[in-house]
């Protein structure tokens, strides 16, 4: 499964929300399963989108043969876009779909890797970070997944050029649905320190960024 992580800045919120109504079209696509999002908290007017594909040929038509004209309304609406693609690695939870329609918000963390210590970062995050967002009181569901160097996307996008964003194949993008603000808050609170001392996060991560997303259900497709 292909994960698109779609982030930018709204400088025309109006234009923005009539243009994000249009992406009702992905319905129908071949191999698109879903395509949810909202507004982070890391700063004002900051949009974070996730699109879920089947595999990437499916995702490489659609954005050949569809994607302008879907996205043709919101042109000119954001800023700062960046766009990053990820395969599938294993779930956080079992029985991972991309649903989003019961969760309140989102948390993303975007972690590059040291080379060295990338399977022990993948381990860790399988015995460690898992069964620990597994295990809390509204943590619905989530994905583990990777880039490749050949994933990135191309500007497809007219006037609006999607940035490429050269990664390598020690990123990794964690996302996780939970049911409230308040079960996020208090996983947070109680475990993320204890955790990422157990993990040797510290060793392992040479850069990480992230953000918590309150969904806003009528851009859920």
């Amino acid at each position: 499964m292909l994960v698109k992580w779609m982030r930018c800045t709204v400088v025309d919120r109006p234009g923005f929300l009539r243009g994000q109504r249009r992406w009702a079209g992905l319905l129908g696509e071949p191999g698109f399963r879903a395509q949810g999002g909202g507004w982070g908290r890391s700063g004002t007017d900051v949009v974070h989108l996730f699109g879920f594909w089947d595999s990437r040929a499916f995702y490489d038509s659609f954005m050949a043969r569809s994607h302008d004209r879907l996205h043709a309304a919101q042109a000119g609406t954001y800023k700062n876009l960046q766009v990053r693609l990820f395969e599938y690695r294993f779930d956080i939870k079992t029985g991972f779909t991309p649903d989003f329609t019961d969760a309140d918000l989102l948390r993303v963390a975007h972690c590059k890797v040291r080379p060295e210590r990338s399977e022990h970062y993948t381990q860790m995050q399988e015995k460690v970070w898992n069964p620990a967002m597994a295990g809390s009181p509204g943590m619905l569901r989530g994905i583990f997944a990777q880039a490749q160097p050949q994933m990135q996307s191309q500007a497809h996008a007219p006037g609006e050029g999607e940035a490429e964003e050269q990664a390598g194949e020690d990123e990794f993008l964690v996302l996780s649905m939970w049911n409230s603000t308040a079960e996020h808050g208090k996983y947070r609170s109680d475990r993320v320190e204890r955790l990422a001392l157990r993990a040797q996060a510290g060793a392992d991560l040479a850069d990480v960024d992230g953000d918590v997303i309150d969904l806003e259900p009528d851009w859920t497709v």
